[in-house]
């Protein structure tokens, strides 16, 4: 049961919000590292991060100090004139990441917006692909965002349901299916780009087979096309690795960074490609008018330091195999848990139940109860994704929690 308190926020958020969202009811008023507190003071582990905005933990003191700082001084001038913290933010990252140039942006979904744009601007004008021919080749189950072009090739129907008319342009194959990207590719020699996720994130954590990446890069350079690596969600150390790329060793021609980029402070994202593609954009063609402000700047710069500095990577890789080794021991004591799946801290399990079932929201009802927060993803799987800061100590609690949760939903539905 809610509290008055908390009926109260969520009656008034839902009065004056959009209805796009369907939260899990805890009302949160406080954050530091790793937790999260509600209104009335009791504490939980946050196990989404903001969809892996927070990797460095909420409130990260070294990110709030930059963030502070910059602040008193200067917050936005838009690119109609430079600002003196834009070149520098811009030349270490890109230094990290290894590119000649990033597109600064703001959100996720503008970032991929971008994306797009610069790789059918390198077909018509690299490649040479007839005028208006374009097409840039997607997977089934993919998550981009939800502005109008992104949802043109989503794979879910309800995106798209009187959103239309939709974006043309995009071809759709089967995720983690090497031999569907060649036909693909063989069949139109329009096609521009492959934009893929490295792991399918809000599709469920679906981690593909090993080589996949690799494979369709060396397609995509055979067939002179375009690999777009979408890591908003699995970049920045997410999956143990800087990049969920680097695991394989490939580096994709366009990568779009998000979420983590914010340090979970500001909205910041951006696109990474070398000069002979980034310099087909020209002045007027693309912009932003907070996209490369100076508080941004600051606050991506120091989130991506303070990540390389703490080598949240190899956290991310080490507690992340501690967290799925324990995942599994609780499948083997619960019948309801069909799959454990994930890189080092994205993580997921499959539930054996109905997608449309109610038991994923009452699993996690039952863990925000107990002190952990995360939600069901695409129905019948629960997205577990902590902040990347997180300690072995702490995995094993939480996993502690989580199986009691298992263990009281498991006495609630036998007793039905």
């Amino acid at each position: 049961m809610l509290s008055t308190k908390e009926n109260f926020y969520i009656n008034k958020e839902e009065k004056f919000c959009s209805n796009t969202y369907h939260p899990l009811p805890v009302v949160l008023s406080r954050g530091k590292g790793v937790y999260v507190w509600d209104v009335h003071g009791k504490k939980y582990f946050d196990f989404l991060s903001s969809y892996s905005a927070v990797n460095q933990g909420h409130c990260n003191r070294k990110i709030l100090n930059a963030f502070l700082k910059q602040s008193k001084k200067l917050t936005l001038t838009s690119r109609a004139f430079y600002n003196n913290e834009l070149g520098n933010s811009l030349e270490y990252i890109t230094s990290i990441f290894g590119y000649d140039k990033m597109l600064p942006m703001n959100s996720g979904a503008e970032a991929v917006e971008a994306a797009l744009k610069i790789c059918r601007k390198w077909g018509y004008e690299v490649k040479k692909v007839e005028k208006n021919k374009a097409k840039i080749i997607v997977c089934d189950g993919n998550f981009h965002g939800r502005t109008t072009t992104v949802i043109s090739f989503s794979s879910c129907d309800e995106s798209k349901k009187n959103f239309g008319p939709l974006t043309l342009g995009f071809e759709i194959i089967q995720y983690n299916n090497v031999r569907d990207l060649e036909e693909a590719l063989k069949k139109d020699k329009n096609i521009v780009g492959f934009l893929v996720e490295p792991i399918q994130g809000e599709g469920g954590v679906v981690v593909p087979d090993d080589g996949y990446l690799k494979n369709s890069k060396k397609l995509c350079e055979k067939y002179d096309v375009l690999f777009i690596a979408d890591e908003i969600q699995t970049g920045i150390c997410r999956t143990g690795k800087m990049l969920a790329c680097d695991h394989e060793e490939i580096k994709p021609d366009i990568v779009i960074l998000g979420k983590a980029l914010s340090g979970g402070f500001y909205p910041v994202s951006g696109v990474l490609a070398d000069e002979e593609i980034m310099n087909v954009l020209k002045v007027g063609q693309h912009g932003s008018t907070f996209g490369g402000n100076p508080l941004g700047s600051v606050v991506a710069k120091e989130s991506i330091k303070f990540a390389v500095d703490k080598d949240l990577s190899n956290n991310s890789r080490m507690m992340g195999d501690l967290f799925r080794y324990n995942l599994e021991k609780l499948k083997d004591k619960y019948k309801l848990i069909k799959q454990v799946r994930g890189k080092g801290l994205l993580n997921a399990i499959v539930l054996d139940c109905e997608e449309s079932s109610d038991i994923p929201w009452q699993l996690s009802i039952k863990m925000r109860n107990n002190g952990v927060l995360a939600k069901p993803t695409q129905g019948n799987k629960i997205r577990f994704a902590p902040p990347l800061i997180i300690t072995k100590k702490q995995i094993l609690k939480a996993i502690q929690l989580i199986d009691t949760s298992f263990s009281e939903l498991k006495y609630e539905y036998s007793s039905n």
